[in-house]
């Protein structure tokens, strides 16, 4: 899930670095949340409504996993999970009248607590027979990911980051979303550093060995210009076009970076 409010000024990061046995946790509760995306991949299919994909991904995370769903109640969000179809950007909220028809691009926003330290990652899911050119955008919205995680190792500045995101999204034909970012995790769901997908090369707070974080672009078709719904979590494009995100949660190792909600099978190659 995306970090809201404000950006921090970097001066002002009170940045966690792990120690290993933080980590040693950070890897179950990251593999946890690999699990569930596993898990309900074979539920998205025309027909089914999002919410009860929310109720398969609570009940496996509470009855099978033994574990937290960690958006359920945070901030008041009300419910397991966060479900956003077609132009919904992030923060879609699970509903019995939003049924998935032929088509249809979704994203499964899924965080998971165990032992007190947070999981969270998000997938793309095609929807039955889904048009090529919501497939590209979602497969530029993979590599956007896969561009920022091949670069992260100490001595990285975020803006470095930011600027592998949007430079290949923007080849594309694409803009990137300013307003929500990625996030420092830990025992807490959004802890330092705020991790822009747009940004300059050589900028930014430096990556240090012990930090973890995510990196979730969103990816527009249209223009990169949000707009958020009366419920007060929906946030859609504001040209109505499709947007596409993914998500993995990140520690810097001592010469490079290790994936810590990678799924099962889960090529990093773009």
């Amino acid at each position: 899930m995306p970090s809201f409010g404000k950006q921090t000024p970097v001066g002002a990061m009170a940045v966690t670095i792990k120690t290993p046995e933080e980590v040693s946790k950070m890897r179950i509760a990251g593999r946890l949340a690999a699990e569930v995306v596993e898990m309900i991949e074979p539920y998205v299919k025309p027909g089914i409504s999002t919410l009860e994909l929310d109720r398969i991904c609570h009940d496996y995370m509470v009855d099978v996993q033994k574990a937290v769903p960690a958006c359920l109640n945070y901030r008041g969000f009300p419910n397991a999970i966060c479900t956003s179809v077609n132009q919904v950007i992030c923060h879609g909220i699970p509903s019995k009248s939003k049924i998935l028809k032929n088509g249809d691009i979704v994203n499964l926003d899924i965080t998971v607590i165990k032992d007190g330290y947070y999981g969270d990652t998000s997938k793309m899911f095609c929807v039955g027979d889904t048009p090529d050119h919501a497939r590209r955008l979602i497969k530029v919205a993979r590599e956007c990911l896969y561009k920022a995680i091949a670069i992260v190792r100490p001595g990285v500045r975020l803006g470095d980051i930011g600027h592998a995101i949007q430079s290949y999204a923007e080849s594309n034909y694409y803009s990137v979303v300013r307003e929500y970012c990625g996030h420092g995790i830990g025992t807490e769901f959004h802890e330092d550093p705020q991790v822009l997908h747009y940004g300059k090369p050589g900028t930014g707070l430096e990556l240090r060995q012990g930090m973890t974080f995510t990196i979730e672009p969103m990816i527009n078709a249209g223009k990169h210009h949000t707009k958020l719904k009366k419920d007060g979590w929906t946030v859609e494009t504001r040209d109505g076009r499709l947007s596409a995100q993914w998500e993995h949660t990140l520690y810097v190792t001592g010469d490079g970076v290790e994936v810590l909600t990678i799924r099962s099978g889960e090529s990093l190659s773009v």
